[in-house]
C-alpha cells in the first residue's frame, strides 16, 4: 500500500493485533514490488496486507513471492491490484468492502433526508437574511413524507441504504437486473425498470460499479425524465453518469444533485459545477475516513487472523463476481 495509506490505517494497536496472528515482515510497507528490499520480503511471504496504492500483483511480482496464497485488501475494489496471474495461481482475496460501505450509506442517508428538507439551501438563505420565518410559505413538494428514493443497484452499498431507510416515512424503489422481484420485496423495496426509477422518484442515489456496461449508464435521457426539482446522489463513479447532461439541467434550474463523485475527479477549475447552486459536490469523502480507518484495519487483522487458523474468509472476493462488482 501507499505510505500514506499505511498511516492511516497501520496504527501500533493494529500491527501488536496483526503481530499475535502472524509473523510480520519488517517496515517500512511495501509500496513498489520491484526493489532489493521487496524482493526479499516477498520471497517468505506466505500473506499480504494490502490497501490503497498497491501496485498490480503481475506476474513478476508473484515470481518474486514463490509461497504468497492469501490477500487481505484493507478498501473495497481490488480490480487495482489483483490480477488474472493472482486467480491462476490460486490465492485467496478477502476485501473489506462491506466494512467500507458502512460509511458510505451513512452518507447517502444523511443526503437523502438533508435535500428532502433542502437544508443546505435554506442555510443559505438563513445567512442571507438574517431572518427566520415559521417555514409556512415552504411548498409542500419539501419535506422526507411519503418522499420516493429510487437505489440503482442493490451492492453493498445499496443494500446498506435500503436497510438504514427501513424507519422513516419513504417508499424505496429499486432497480437491478440481478435481483428477481421476490428478493426486491423481501428488501422491503418495490422493484421497478430503468426507466420507471428515474421518471417515478424524488431522489435517486446511484449505487452501481463503473464497469464497461455501466458507462454513462445514467443517461440524458433518464436524467430528463426525472421529476422537476428531483434529486440525484452519487456515491459510486463519475463515469456513471453523462455529466455534461446533467451540468445542462442542474444549471436550468431542472434537477438538483448532491455529488461525491465526478468525472474526472477533481473537476476543472473552470468548470460550472462549482458554481452551481443547484449541485454540492465533496471531495470523495463519503468512504471511510479518519475513525472509519480503524474499522477496516480490524476487519483485516480479523480476516488474517481466520485464515492463519486455516478457517475460511469471512469477506471472500470470488473471481466469477469480477464483472458485476466494483
Amino acid at each position: 500500500m501507499s505510505q500514506q495509506a499505511a498511516t492511516a490505517l497501520l496504527e501500533p494497536e493494529t500491527l501488536t493485533a496483526l503481530g499475535r496472528v502472524c509473523d510480520l515482515q519488517a517496515l517500512p510497507v511495501l509500496d513498489d514490488f520491484d526493489t532489493d528490499h521487496a524482493r526479499a520480503a516477498l520471497a517468505d511471504t506466505d500473506l499480504l496486507v494490502t490497501g490503497w496504492g498497491c501496485p498490480p500483483l503481475d506476474p513478476a511480482a508473484l515470481e518474486a513471492a514463490p509461497g504468497l496464497r492469501a490477500i487481505v485488501h484493507t478498501a473495497g475494489s481490488v480490480r487495482h491490484h489483483i490480477t488474472d496471474a493472482c486467480w491462476e495461481r490460486g490465492i485467496v482475496v478477502s476485501s473489506a468492502a462491506a466494512a467500507n460501505a458502512l460509511p458510505v450509506a451513512e452518507y447517502t442517508v444523511a443526503m437523502i433526508l438533508l435535500s428532502g428538507k433542502r437544508v443546505v439551501e435554506r442555510a443559505r438563505a438563513y445567512r442571507g437574511t438574517r431572518a427566520r420565518d415559521q417555514g409556512f410559505g415552504v411548498p409542500r413538494t419539501d419535506g422526507n413524507y411519503r418522499r420516493s428514493v429510487g437505489i440503482l443497484s442493490a451492492s453493498l452499498i445499496g443494500r446498506r441504504v435500503i436497510d438504514l431507510l427501513r424507519p422513516y416515512d419513504l417508499e424505496i424503489l429499486l432497480h437491478d437486473p440481478y435481483v428477481t422481484d421476490t428478493e426486491a420485496a423481501a428488501l422491503g423495496t418495490r422493484p421497478v425498470g430503468l426507466v420507471e426509477l428515474f421518471a417515478n422518484s424524488d431522489v435517486v442515489s446511484v449505487h452501481t460499479p463503473l464497469l464497461p456496461a455501466t458507462q454513462g449508464l445514467v443517461s440524458r435521457s433518464l436524467l430528463t425524465s426525472m421529476r422537476q426539482d428531483a434529486v440525484l446522489v452519487n456515491t459510486s463513479r463519475g463515469g456513471v453518469v453523462d455529466q455534461d447532461a446533467l451540468t445542462e439541467l442542474l444549471l436550468a434550474d431542472r434537477l438538483r444533485a448532491v455529488l461525491d463523485v465526478t468525472d474526472p475527479e477533481v473537476l476543472p477549475a473552470d468548470h460550472p459545477l462549482w458554481e452551481c447552486d443547484n449541485a454540492l459536490i465533496t471531495p470523495h469523502l463519503a468512504g471511510s475516513q479518519g475513525n472509519e480507518w480503524r474499522r477496516l484495519a480490524e476487519v483485516a487483522v480479523g480476516e488474517v487472523a481466520r485464515w492463519a487458523a486455516g478457517e475460511g474468509f469471512a469477506h471472500p472476493v470470488l473471481r466469477e463476481r469480477l464483472p458485476f462488482t466494483a
